[in-house]
């Protein structure tokens, strides 16, 4: 459905916005008597002994309207206002929810900044349409409205329509500009979107910039988008700012021929003076919503395009759902590959090709292979990032298509190499943000990965607050702190995804020799391209290509003389 997120929003917030146009439509009502009482008071005064009651009493009665229009617009406007606000607060927290459920593959195609100006432009624009702009548009209709009726039945009909004449042409002006702004606006928030990504990915690359002197290159990049940003805006305003002055020039026609006709008819005595100014009002009074139109036309077209941008991403369903009655409970750890072959979406060539593997419960299984053998790969089909063929992947004996997502992924604690810190303390890094774990559990998690040494030497230990992604730690204190993040949860299976690559030999085998103890009973795999991380494993599988190119205890590969043996003598003499 179109607009979809607006309209169940607007429903489920009906009695604000009823209660809310309402009084929009009582203020405006009321402002249009104003003029019809003042031309009353003007004609009252030209008479000879006029009453000086009549004149006080109408006096009061435009201090009525004035009260009036101040209450149900104050009542319209937090009524209103607030439900657009409320709406901003209701997208960003729809579309951060949304963008959680959605499968690995969407964030490989997306570009984050563009993400981060849906959350931040977007809604914006969403907000100013669907709350200021909406509002002063039904304000501005009604007080058109009004006043033209009044202008029509209470002083002259001939008048009324030779003076608002010129409307029809700024009518045809606003919608056929309309209409441009809205594809320019559609350009500038892509363009923000760059700008946002470019000055994300510069941030988080700062060091490889400045190690090769890239300063001044990548802000010739950045000034470039600017300067796209820049122009775009600027064409974007060009288009907007016809509008006002086709307005303005067709209003000052309308006083032109106001003054001409109008004066003419008091002169004659078809209308009075008090009705040639209530008139004059009249069309000021009409003036001044339209003249905004051109502001009020940007902000809905602006917002559309938004609505638009926003809908897009929603309506983006996750690759990954449950089945009905999926299986909730964690697994053991027994895990089984039949004949798993596996394609990337939209990759001709497989990652993944007839793989057959056996992993039992409680057994230490290493994986090796040069880059691209598809090592990560296996790491990604077992934590569900992506989908697997039916009768292919099985954990307890079970299709991992039968297990709901969060039984899968509560039962792993996955380590990527290019491991990710927030910028809050070690503590809550390695907890997750979940109160749940003790103060020595903590630590119990950091000795086993070998870091804990390093964080007592930090003058505020585990309350340290870490930069942006870590940025304040080495590369191997970053991986340590990952794995204790995981061994804390205690999970059925730990993955390790070569994720000890950052550590010396002497730490890297400290820890593979607490896992001994910690991990007894349990699963785990050790991804890696380093021999060292998996020689001691049960079991160690030798990828190449997609496919499993040998597999065996780390002396029995050794006598093999295969891939494994060329690898592990490639690193020995590296290491000499």
């Amino acid at each position: 459905m179109k607009y979809r997120i607006l309209k169940d929003f607007i429903i489920k917030n009906k009695a604000i916005y009823l209660i809310g146009f309402f009084f929009i439509l009582l203020a405006s009502f009321v402002q249009t008597l104003f003029p019809k009482v003042l031309g009353n008071i003007i004609d009252i005064l030209g008479k000879e002994n006029f009453s000086k009651t009549a004149v006080y009493t109408r006096i009061g009665y435009l201090l009525l309207i004035a009260a009036a229009t101040f209450i149900f617009t104050f009542i319209w406007r937090n009524l209103i206002i607030g439900a657009a606000r409320k709406l901003e607060c209701t997208l960003r927290e729809t579309l951060y929810s949304h963008l959680q459920i959605l499968s690995q593959d969407f964030f490989s195609k997306r570009k984050t900044g563009d993400l981060i100006a849906y959350g931040i432009n977007d809604v914006l624009a969403i907000r100013m349409a669907f709350g200021p702009a909406t509002a002063m548009s039904v304000n501005g209709i009604v007080i058109c409205a009004s006043s033209i009726y009044l202008m029509l039945t209470s002083i002259n009909f001939k008048l009324t329509l030779m003076t608002l004449a010129p409307i029809p042409i700024v009518i045809f002006c606003m919608l056929f500009i309309g209409r441009q702004i809205q594809f320019r606006f559609h350009r500038v928030q892509e363009l923000f979107g760059e700008i946002s990504d470019r000055v994300q990915e510069n941030i988080n690359g700062i060091r490889v910039i400045k190690a090769y002197v890239q300063e001044e290159p990548e802000i010739k990049k950045f000034n470039t988008l600017c300067d796209n940003m820049m122009d775009a805006n600027i064409d974007m305003v060009k288009t907007s700012s016809k509008l006002t002055p086709i307005i303005e020039a067709c209003f000052s026609v309308s006083f032109v021929l106001n003054l001409i006709l109008g004066g003419r008819m008091v002169l004659n005595g078809t209308i009075s003076l008090g009705d040639f100014i209530a008139f004059n009002t009249y069309v000021t009074m009409i003036m001044a919503p339209i003249v905004s139109i051109g502001r009020i036309v940007n902000n809905i077209q602006r917002g559309l395009v938004s609505l638009q941008r926003l809908q897009e991403i929603l309506n983006t369903p996750p690759d990954i759902v449950d089945q009905e009655n999926a299986i909730k409970e964690r697994i053991d750890g027994n895990i089984e590959f039949k004949n798993l072959t596996f394609y990337y979406p939209g990759m001709k060539k497989p990652a993944l090709e007839g793989i057959n593997l056996k992993i039992e419960n409680g057994k230490t299984i290493g994986i090796v292979g040069k880059t691209g053998s598809g090592k990560t790969t296996l790491a990604n089909l077992l934590l569900k990032l992506y989908n697997t063929g039916s009768g292919q992947l099985f954990l307890d004996n079970q299709d991992i298509n039968d297990y709901s997502i969060d039984a899968v992924r509560n039962s792993f604690s996955f380590v990527p190499q290019d491991t990710f810190l927030f910028s809050t303390s070690i503590k809550e890094n390695i907890a997750s943000f979940k109160n749940i774990y003790t103060d020595d559990e903590i630590e119990e998690a950091t000795k086993f990965s070998s870091i804990y040494e390093s964080i007592t030497g930090f003058t505020d230990g585990f309350d340290t607050i870490l930069g942006e992604r870590g940025v304040n730690l080495s590369g191997g204190q970053k991986q340590r702190i990952s794995i204790a993040r995981a061994i804390i949860r205690n999970p059925s299976v730990l993955i390790l995804d070569d994720s000890l690559s950052a550590v010396d030999t002497i730490t890297e085998k400290n820890i593979l020799d607490s896992f001994k103890q910690q991990r007894r009973g349990k699963t785990t795999l050790i991804i890696s391209h380093r021999v060292s991380a998996v020689s001691g494993s049960d079991e160690i599988i030798v990828l190449h290509g997609g496919k499993i190119k040998e597999s065996g205890t780390h002396e029995e590969l050794i006598n093999k003389e295969g891939l494994y043996y060329e690898i592990y003598t490639e690193q020995s003499k590296a290491e000499e």
